[in-house]
């Protein structure tokens, strides 16, 4: 038997919550997790700058995990600082026009939209926004509305592949053949799908993806995964390119004298965004968190969580919630999210269901569940009850 196992918390003796329903926000980690952090930090300790190369070591096996995971191959990715950092730097290396548009959603957390209202003050871009509500609601308007504009003329579509607020997967792979086939290009933030959500960036088409490591990867917070796809890499311009963006940047420091230079050119591959010192002790939780992933399999980890809101979900309706679920299992995410019944205040709500063990989110005064591997279906009637007592 593996480290981990579906439905158990034998590796989160420490978490505090009775029912911890929060990993859409931060993921708890691991005993794994926090031993593979303390055996990077040891390495420090015992080697000092020596621990440079095992952590360069260390990187290389994490992309290859994560291109696994990814359905990418290793030089397709880079090892970035979080999702919106990752957001940041791609959108200042595009080579974006004056007057050219960028198709946003509203109901997008910011860190999908912030970065983009920035390029677009800096380049003289125009912002179109849409409703990403509509594709719950009525998704064949809202898929007609989102062809008029490609053929309006688009430059670039930046969609979330799970939105926060609701859990619905955008239809990002036919999203993907649409914006290609009119001259487009797709941006994608996968922060609330990968780790639960079966992902593979050839079969969605994606050109550009992002994510970071804190929710439902299950590693810590500043540390993320960029991916850019071979066929856009030579168009983005190295404009937050750093010292370790060159070919060779490591050559004046082990090679003797006459190395130091400054005309190295910088790599045209996704990894020029590796720009600084990284977050070596984040990289080393990364990996250990994706390998429990990748023994329990992404697709029986979703399969697990589908079936703790299978239940979950009708006993919320029944005490008078209303579930933003999508009603095709294949737009359905790892997050439940309902609407309270009328007259129950959210926020109240919410710090009760804290208060009494239950630990969830209230994005948007939406009332948010997001299990993942460890939550056992046995715990649904003590969340049930903590909800009953909090009402």
């Amino acid at each position: 038997m593996g480290l981990a196992e579906l439905g158990s918390r034998a590796l989160f003796p420490q978490l505090v919550a009775g029912a911890y329903l929060n990993h859409a926000a931060v993921s708890p980690p691991s005993l794994v997790v926090r031993q593979a952090v303390i055996a990077a930090l040891g390495e420090y300790e015992r080697e000092g700058v020596g621990a440079v190369h095992w952590a360069i070591e260390q990187r290389v096996r994490l992309k290859g995990a994560l291109a696994t995971l990814l359905g990418a191959a290793a030089d397709d990715l880079a090892l970035g600082f979080g999702t919106t950092r990752g957001l940041i730097d791609l959108a200042l290396c595009m080579p974006l026009r004056p007057r050219e548009r960028i198709l946003l959603f509203a109901g997008e957390f910011p860190a999908n939209v912030t970065p983009w209202q920035q390029v677009a003050e800096r380049f003289g871009l125009e912002i179109v926004m849409h409703d990403a509500r509509a594709f719950l609601d009525a998704p064949e308007q809202a898929w007609q509305r989102f062809i008029r504009e490609l053929e309006t003329g688009l430059r670039l579509v930046a969609t979330s592949l799970v939105q926060f607020s609701t859990g619905l997967v955008m239809p990002v792979q036919r999203m993907a053949e649409a914006a290609h086939a009119h001259g487009a290009e797709i941006c994608v933030d996968a922060i609330q799908a990968l780790g639960v959500l079966p992902c593979d960036v050839r079969q969605l088409g994606v050109d550009y993806l992002v994510a970071g490591a804190h929710k439902w990867l299950m590693g810590v917070e500043g540390v993320g995964v960029v991916y850019v796809a071979p066929r856009v890499v030579a168009s983005l311009r190295p404009v937050v390119a750093g010292w370790l963006s060159h070919v060779d940047p490591l050559g004046f420091l082990l090679q003797g004298p006459g190395q130091l230079r400054y005309d190295r050119p910088i790599r045209r591959s996704a990894d020029f965004l590796e720009a600084s010192a990284p977050n070596t002790l984040g990289a080393a939780a990364l990996e250990a968190s994706v390998g429990l992933l990748a023994e329990l399999s992404v697709p029986a980890i979703f399969s697990h969580v589908q079936g703790y809101l299978d239940r979950l979900e009708p006993s919320l309706v029944q005490r008078g919630f209303r579930s933003l679920r999508a009603a095709d299992p294949g737009a359905r995410s790892a997050l439940l999210c309902v609407l309270p019944p009328p007259g129950v205040d959210v926020v109240r709500l919410h710090a009760a269901l804290n208060t009494l063990g239950v630990a969830c989110s209230i994005p948007d005064g939406v009332l948010r569940f997001s299990p993942h591997w460890p939550n056992a279906h046995d715990e649904i009637p003590f969340v049930m009850s903590c909800l009953d007592r909090a009402l």
